[in-house]
């Protein structure tokens, strides 16, 4: 079984028994994984802990029987909350709000009945007997409670005005680039989108699966790495299309690090015997100081890691899971591609040995399309070294992710010695 589908199988498990005690380590017992191992592919799937997603699926499920009428009460100790007020915590702890305020929003979720579903699509020239169905990832998580599938070919979805045209946007920014964007299909009316309130859009489908881990590693590492880059670089073009649109923070990576991350980095050195000299820090705050405020900044996909970059026929066709709401230097997104790949393939057999040939590939991509200025060419160390900096700081101040710290520092240690390999690169 592969991991993606263990970790399917343990999503639908949790679905089946929301109202149950379900423990990581009933779930990695199942998989066959040793609890560490499951909590890291369980985070690599889903993007959060396995006790986070549990919490985060009990709430939705309590939220839904709740807006339906029926006793919060009742609902909250169902679903495992000892007391009204417990369940009131967790979600202000998950959202940021009462469920009260939750329900309010324009962004929750939509409930469609079928002939209301039915009556929708036929605002559309596309056939009427399609099947709608909610979709998933690969992995078996639902993508949204708003997006529906309509047959093979089209996604119906909706939300708040605001979010909607801005996806569509870049949407059509990204087709541009080549890429194959969910675009809207117009109605019959002409119109790009039905406006009842919320924005409801038919869009085409994309179609592509991320890269398969063997494919990253063999002997065609560095084309499949050149890709990446040059995937990368075509994205950002469109998304400096729609950077004024969206009005992103702008992320100071070099206050970050230094301010927050790098003061817990250094005590984990000692801590934990990483070896990293004196040296390392003092050159990464003086010598980073100065490249970073010459480096080209704009609106970043901030998550390029290879699971959200699909590939189809052996070309990347476009990518997935967007947080639009950070401007920073662009070469993070490169950079974090190629880190995300190293987190994923740790422990292999020689993959460390291998890993500067893709690293290079994706920078080389990269450079082939949108030309890297000198400083940038510079800073690709630091820039990696930020990356894992900030991984290993915020992995170590979570419970379930200790083990993650510990790959982490392994590898900013593994960094540190490559570094004239890496500086070479495109020097």
């Amino acid at each position: 079984m592969q991991p993606s589908d263990t970790i399917k199988s343990g999503i639908t498990y949790i679905e089946q028994n929301l109202k149950t005690d379900i423990t990581a380590e009933e779930l990695a017992n199942m998989a066959g994984y040793s609890v560490w191992h499951y909590h890291r592919l369980f985070a690599q799937v889903t993007g959060m802990s396995v006790s986070a997603y549990i919490v985060k699926r009990r709430l939705n499920r309590a939220l839904s029987e709740i807006s339906g009428g029926r006793r919060a009460i009742d609902v909250a100790l169902e679903y495992g909350f000892d007391t009204y007020a417990g369940f009131y915590k967790a979600f202000v702890r998950m959202y940021g709000g009462s469920p009260k305020n939750y329900l309010s929003k324009s962004e929750v979720s939509v409930m469609f009945t079928e002939k209301e579903m039915r009556e929708i699509l036929a605002n559309w020239n596309v056939p009427q007997d399609l099947p709608i169905l909610d979709v998933y990832t690969m992995d078996g998580t639902k993508l949204s409670e708003n997006v529906w599938s309509i047959g093979e070919d089209h996604i119906l979805k909706t939300g708040s005005r605001e979010r909607m045209l801005t996806n569509m946007k870049l949407a059509k920014a990204l087709a541009m680039q080549g890429f194959a964007a969910s675009t809207p299909v117009p109605a019959k009316s002409g119109e790009e989108y039905l406006d009842k309130g919320q924005i409801i859009v038919l869009a085409r489908g994309i179609k592509g699966n991320p890269l398969s881990k063997s494919d990253r590693f063999d002997e065609s590492r560095r084309e499949f790495g050149n890709k990446y880059g040059e995937s990368i670089a075509r994205l950002h073009r469109a998304l400096t299309v729609i950077e004024s649109e969206i009005q992103p923070n702008e992320q100071n990576l070099y206050t970050h690090v230094t301010e927050w991350a790098l003061p817990k980095v250094r005590k984990q050195n000692i801590q934990f015997n990483i070896g990293l000299p004196d040296t390392f820090f003092e050159d990464y705050i003086n010598n980073f100081r100065i490249l970073f405020d010459k480096l080209p900044k704009q609106l970043i996909h901030r998550d390029p890691n290879p699971s959200n970059i699909l590939f189809d026929g052996g070309e990347v066709t476009g990518f997935i899971d967007f947080d639009l709401s950070e401007r920073s230097v662009r070469l993070w997104d490169p950079c974090y591609c190629a880190t995300g790949i190293l987190s994923e393939w740790r422990g292999i057999d020689d993959i460390y040995e291998k890993w500067p040939d893709v690293l290079e590939g994706i920078m080389r991509g990269y450079n082939n399309v949108n030309p890297l200025t000198f400083e940038e060419k510079q800073a690709i160390f630091y820039v990696i070294c930020s990356i894992q900096i900030i991984c290993i700081a915020y992995f170590e101040g979570v419970t379930e992710y200790k083990e993650l710290a510990k790959t982490s520092r392994e590898m900013l240690k593994f960094i540190w010695e490559n570094e004239m390999q890496i500086r070479k690169i495109l020097a």
